[in-house]
């Protein structure tokens, strides 16, 4: 088995995560209304909250409402696990805004959360029958997170900090948090986010990968192909992105996924129990945790992997991004 060199030093086992402070209202829908809606099948796109509400409007559905964010999904499943747990993000100082830090806490997670007088922000993330989910982003006040607003002392005790892909969007505010990452001694993990984001994002992500700026580089199968330029050959895209950071994982959803260090490639198979599948929302993102909360705590890559995979599935038996509490406990009797 393979030994992990990333466990940080003078006993720092904390995970610290920076992102969008958002709320997800999910929506279950047809392929044929995403496509009417101005979304792209399993992308995300930014939009104003005038739009979300046009969409919602056309439904004849309800929106289910859980907080949500890439990186605060992550941060939250992580202090579900029993992990030192951190988010840092900006919200709006309202209603919608104070919820959603009262449900980080409760979940383990210390928020440090910014205010802002714009509302806060929210995804509406359609969700169609094949589980796929696409989303329609307004960032709200989570965009006006300003980069001296991000400090070193956030992450002191800290192993890992993991950033969201979508703060490529936001380069001042991607590079101060870098910056405060790495002088607080911590290793740095980019969860690549969206294949739309990489697409728009390919020359920034170029300097700080290969500046070598990210330790730790997380993306699917959609997101490696636009990232490497390999398509049709997903062994070939895993070793390529495998040789753009120190440790990388390109994972295919419910076909498992692959864990790069260096030369080794460590397969993880896909975890199940006969479940089919409710909804994809959060399901990379939980993967995330299960398998940072791994890394912190000395696992090996394949156990590691197999926590994520285990994550990764239970948040799939649910609409949104949150698992309820018998999912995790059958998560911790497999930690």
């Amino acid at each position: 088995m393979i030994n992990i060199p990333f466990k940080a030093a003078g006993g720092k086992n904390g995970i610290a995560g920076i992102g969008s402070a958002l709320v997800d209202l999910c929506l279950t829908e047809s392929v044929d209304f995403v496509n009417s809606s101005g979304a792209q099948m399993g992308g995300m796109v930014m939009v104003d909250h005038t739009h979300i509400e046009s969409v919602l409007c056309k439904s004849a559905g309800k929106a289910s409402t859980v907080p949500g964010g890439s990186a605060c999904n992550t941060i939250v499943g992580v202090g579900k696990l029993g992990a030192k747990a951190r988010f840092v993000g900006k919200r709006g100082d309202d209603d919608l805004g104070k919820t959603l830090e009262e449900s980080i806490r409760q979940a383990g997670v210390e928020p440090v959360l910014m205010t802002a007088s714009s509302a806060t922000g929210r995804v509406l993330s359609i969700i169609t029958p094949d589980a796929q989910r696409s989303m329609l982003t307004y960032l709200g006040a989570a965009s006006e997170m300003k980069p001296e607003e991000v400090k070193p002392s956030y992450f002191e005790d800290c192993a890992v900090v993991h950033i969201e892909g979508y703060l490529l969007f936001n380069v001042d505010l991607l590079m101060a948090s870098l910056k405060a990452a790495k002088s607080s001694g911590a290793l740095v993990s980019l969860d690549l986010a969206s294949y739309t984001v990489v697409e728009a994002s390919l020359k920034v992500l170029d300097e700080i990968v290969d500046g070598g700026l990210i330790d730790i580089l997380i993306a699917n199968e959609d997101e490696a192909a636009s990232f490497t330029g390999i398509r049709g050959d997903e062994d070939a895209a895993a070793k390529a992105l495998g040789k753009r950071a120190p440790l990388a994982v390109m994972k295919f959803g419910k076909r498992g996924s692959v864990i790069i260090h260096g030369d080794n490639m460590v397969r993880i198979a896909p975890y199940g129990d006969g479940r089919p599948a409710v909804d994809t929302t959060g399901a990379g993102d939980l993967w995330a945790s299960g398998f940072l909360y791994g890394l912190v705590n000395g696992y090996d890559l394949k156990r590691c992997g197999d926590l994520g995979s285990v994550c990764g599935y239970e948040v799939c038996q649910v609409v949104g991004a949150h698992i309820p509490e018998d999912g995790w406990k059958r998560i911790l009797s497999n930690c």
